[in-house]
């Protein structure tokens, strides 16, 4: 269920990156991105660790039977929040002349300056987020989120339409999802005082809350940092490495972070449904020590993220430069999918097993493990791009994820003794390499005969049912579960 309302969600925003890159432009895209990501800094600082912490905290209480802990969780991730979210909101908004450093571009200071009262809002309702996590009300969380990102995409569809100045483009983007922060934070309150939800006192959770969620949050902030100062950075040193214009340097940052990585990133919100129904129960079996369930949920977990992106990177290695070319009518970014399909490996292993991880009260260790991967994205971009362009950030982001899967496995095998996923992984490389190998073979007969929409249309379909094929004939999935389901409906 999560999955299925997940996928339409990002299917809306995916829709809405295509409508702006068309209207607005690379460049336009470029600059709604940078103030994005500078807001993500803040955003992430004061509330990206708390729904998780107050997931695990409310079903800690489940486990040990002290229901009465969860309004105080809930109560005290609010307070935390707010804390850090108000007065920072202030001081950025009364400090806005001395906002220059953080942008690489002055037109994205004022854009910036709209986003300041979504601080506040959407880190209160990501407490409230939480709050559906450790409580397994999936469906209202599906929905507000959907209905989220739906406001964003028609109201921002509507105010970018007819607009030709990119940067005019970009800010009333920018309105949109503000709006879409204000939806949330009402709705999400509503549900949660409807279903008996109330605010007390916070006292015995806010010690507990903000040393769990303290590491989460350092990890999540840093990475909203290193995505500001790559988004600084980047385009600098494109501009001194070959000589481009700011809005060349700034139009090239925005075909590889707005249009390509998103495409790459869509396995990303298969693993977050996953996360979202896993971690609380995962977490309930990690505090009652039921180490066989552990086990169980940590390999399925694993296996689930491997399967993913088995099926993905077939079709983006085969069709990336089709799918640039139909989104975006931009051949680079279709070229940089291509090139870059098999990142989707490390980083699904990455994402889910830092999860679990965390669930299992392991976010210091998790926290070390990110900056190592960390360090090697930014020696990347600084060493590698008067050589290889964009692709210096594409590099390091798979060595990033390389280093911090690697490491969140071996960490785990310490914490599950006995837990098996060497072999399903060995066997997904072979089914992706077999897969890639048909998929290029047709690509290249189909090309000759039809146009590029046709070529996804047979290509597309066809890699799915070869890839799923093969790993059906390898165990690596069955249909029983899909058979259990329709039975019970």
């Amino acid at each position: 269920m999560v999955t299925v309302f997940s996928t339409i969600e990002k299917s809306l925003s995916f829709f809405y990156r295509i409508v702006l890159s068309r209207i607005i432009g690379a460049e336009g895209l470029g600059i709604y991105q940078i103030c994005l990501s500078v807001f993500a800094v803040f955003l992430t600082a004061a509330s990206s660790g708390i729904p998780i912490t107050v997931s695990r905290l409310i079903a800690k209480g489940s486990a040990s039977g002290d229901l009465k802990s969860k309004n105080a969780a809930v109560t005290a991730g609010v307070v935390g929040t707010l804390i850090f979210t108000i007065p920072m909101a202030v001081m950025l908004f009364f400090g806005r002349n001395a906002l220059g450093f953080l942008f690489s571009d002055d037109r994205c200071k004022n854009i910036f300056l709209l986003l300041l009262p979504g601080l506040v809002l959407t880190s209160v309702y990501a407490v409230m987020r939480g709050s559906f996590w450790g409580n397994k009300q999936f469906l209202p969380y599906s929905v507000i989120e959907l209905l989220e990102d739906a406001v964003m995409v028609i109201l921002g569809c509507i105010l970018v339409y007819g607009v030709a100045d990119p940067v005019l483009g970009a800010q009333r983007a920018t309105i949109a999802v503000l709006v879409s922060y204000v939806f949330s934070f009402i709705v999400s309150l509503f549900w949660y005082f409807k279903k008996g939800g109330r605010f007390t006192n916070p006292k015995r959770q806010l010690k507990p809350l903000f040393a769990s969620s303290m590491p989460i949050t350092a990890m999540r902030t840093s990475t909203s940092v290193i995505n500001s100062a790559v988004a600084v950075l980047l385009p600098v040193l494109l501009m001194n490495a070959y000589g481009l214009t700011n809005s060349e340097a700034i139009s090239l940052y925005g075909i590889a972070i707005g249009m390509s990585v998103p495409i790459l990133f869509i396995p990303s919100s298969l693993i977050g449904s996953i996360s979202v129904v896993v971690a609380p129960e995962l977490a309930e079996n990690f505090y009652k020590k039921n180490t066989s369930l552990v086990k169980f949920d940590v390999e399925k977990s694993v296996r689930a993220a491997i399967f993913i992106a088995t099926l993905l990177i077939p079709i983006l290695f085969v069709l990336g430069d089709e799918i640039g070319e139909f989104l975006y009518s931009n051949e680079m970014s279709g070229e940089i999918v291509q090139r870059c399909a098999f990142i989707l490996l490390p980083m699904c292993i990455s994402m889910i097993t830092t999860t679990i991880l965390n669930s299992m009260n392991c976010e210091k260790k998790t926290l070390m493990y990110f900056f190592f991967g960390a360090a090697a994205m930014l020696a990347s971009i600084l060493v590698l791009t008067k050589y290889l362009g964009v692709y210096s950030y594409m590099i390091g982001l798979a060595a990033s994820f390389v280093i911090t899967g690697i490491l969140n496995l071996r960490l785990l095998k310490k914490q599950c003794p006995g837990i098996k996923f060497i072999k399903y992984m060995v066997h997904a490389l072979i089914v992706v390499t077999a897969s890639c190998a048909f998929g290029m073979l047709l690509d290249g007969i189909v090309s000759n005969y039809v146009s590029v929409v046709w070529q996804m249309v047979i290509c597309a379909p066809a890699c799915l049912a070869f890839t799923g094929a093969f790993l059906y004939c390898l165990e690596m999935f069955t249909f029983h579960p899909l058979k259990k389901l329709i039975s019970k409906t």
